[in-house]
């Protein structure tokens, strides 16, 4: 009779999500963070599915867990559901896609830098500009470019911004991407044009000009997507007409 008492009592969703808890914090589900099914954890705790079925919702509403329909319970924060379709996007956008979209958002990105970075911001963006001069190969200036542009997005303070600005940078991360970069590096000359164009931004932002701001990323973008309508112009024997072309296609950017 008494086994019976302690048993219901046991049999409630607070002693669910308590015992869930301690089976979390301790890492009971493996290193992948897989929660067994339902059944199998009112197995497993003694209660009824009801119980931890409530639990579940707790603890999937504080953030602790999440759920894909046909796939599981998973500990941890849900991924964002663009990084499900990724593999998609990369192979379905090219260069011209992604500079078109970096042109329309990084500008207005500079302009709010301009507005709300902290001198600590700053003092980031130049450390990060001296760290593209510096590098010697292409993927390390590729590493520290894309770094420098996210700084700039991140003092701009507006996290939907900084989640869009994410996706793009992991599209740039492509090989292909990479590689027509890495050939429109070829020109010393066009290096120099770009660490005179971050100082450019940089100063622009220090000076909490965002007209200036904005204006020094939308020039220092479009130089870049020249020289890749060049780089990759190359290959179709069409490189003196991409300039004109280039021009139609931003004449409203």
């Amino acid at each position: 009779m008494v086994q019976g008492k302690t048993s219901e009592a046991h049999d409630n969703s607070n002693y669910a999500l308590d015992r869930l808890r301690e089976l979390m914090a301790a890492g009971e589900f493996g290193a992948e963070g897989r929660l067994p099914t339902e059944r199998a954890l009112a197995e497993m705790l003694g209660i009824s599915r009801r119980a931890v079925r409530r639990a579940l919702e707790v603890l999937e509403a504080e953030g602790l867990i999440w759920r894909r329909q046909g796939s599981g319970t998973f500990i941890g924060e849900r991924p964002a559901r663009w990084s499900e379709h990724l593999g998609d996007l990369v192979a379905g956008t090219d260069f011209m896609e992604i500079m078109e979209v970096r042109l329309r958002i990084e500008p207005q990105l500079a302009q709010l830098a301009a507005m709300r970075a902290k001198p600590r911001d700053v003092e980031k963006m130049r450390d990060l500009a001296r760290k593209i001069a510096e590098s010697t190969d292409a993927d390390s200036k590729e590493l520290w470019d894309g770094a420098f542009h996210r700084q700039i997005a991140q003092a701009a303070g507006n996290q939907l911004f900084l989640s869009i600005f994410d996706l793009i940078n992991r599209v740039r991360q492509d090989e292909a991407w990479q590689a027509i970069r890495e050939r429109a590096r070829a020109s010393n000359r066009r290096q120099g044009a770009i660490h005179i164009q971050h100082a450019g931004i940089i100063d622009a932002i220090e000076a909490r000009d965002p007209a200036r701001a904005g204006e020094a990323m939308r020039e220092h973008l479009l130089g870049l997507q020249e020289v890749l309508i060049r780089a990759t112009s190359v290959d179709h024997g069409g490189a003196e007409t991409a300039p004109e072309d280039l021009k139609t296609r931003n004449a409203t950017a």
